[in-house]
């Protein structure tokens, strides 16, 4: 993540990459709030609600794996095999937690793709959308947990409140917001509905502006000319 210091006039491709991570991450969010309003999802109807929830999935699933990349390039710049695709650091916690984010975003495609279905029976909402759904949700919240160990770490060396840490902080709120959503939106069998929708619907909403507001302290800061 983008640490906030000075930069160059030229943009590096850690910048830009940083950049097109968080408007996606923006994007998303902001579609997973607009889905979790009552005013919209009551004008739009359920389909066009869940597929808000999917496209704003997908941005996820984007901004995540660019997130990997940059994390996967950190460790392989300074290999003698260059560039990696792809490489297997569970004990980076950088790499552990966008691996892991990754994986919570692919979780939610599947979620929120199998919830444009139409007459899903109880059991197999439970099957494809909540048990996918309460898997994200669990992944971004060991991914927020593991960046927020981090962020406290780097804060030690001097104490002060980075943007890093901010970052961190609204992530790890964000994600237990999603965790108390998708714990809410568990499906009753015996009742053919979820257990609290609208608490559902308030973990989404908060969660998701936890989301934007960490995806806009992610965007890069102006170039400054020295001099």
């Amino acid at each position: 993540m983008n640490d906030g210091r000075a930069q160059s006039t030229v943009p590096a491709a850690g910048s830009r990459r940083r950049f097109w991570m968080a408007t996606l991450f923006i994007v998303g969010s902001a579609l997973f709030a607009l889905g979790a309003l009552p005013p919209y999802s009551e004008a739009a109807g359920l389909r066009a609600t869940s597929l808000t929830f999917f496209v704003g999935s997908l941005f996820f699933t984007g901004a995540g794996f660019l997130q990997y990349r940059e994390a996967v390039d950190g460790l392989s710049a300074g290999s003698s095999g260059g560039r990696k695709f792809w490489v297997w650091a569970p004990k980076d916690m950088d790499w552990l937690a966008t691996a892991v984010q990754l994986a919570g975003t692919l979780w939610f495609n599947w979620s929120t793709g199998n919830a444009l279905r139409h007459n899903l029976s109880a059991e197999v909402a439970d099957q494809r959308v909540w048990r996918p759904d309460t898997l994200g949700s669990a992944a971004f919240l060991v991914a927020s947990g593991i960046a927020w160990r981090v962020a406290m770490r780097d804060r030690s060396t001097d104490g002060r409140r980075t943007r890093d840490w901010w970052i961190a902080a609204l992530n790890l709120l964000g994600s237990v917001a999603f965790g108390v959503s998708a714990a809410a939106a568990y499906v009753i069998h015996s009742a053919d509905d979820v257990w609290r929708a609208e608490l559902s619907n308030l973990g989404t909403l908060v969660g998701a502006l936890c989301f934007l507001a960490g995806a806009i302290l992610l965007l890069p800061r102006p170039a400054h000319v020295e001099g």
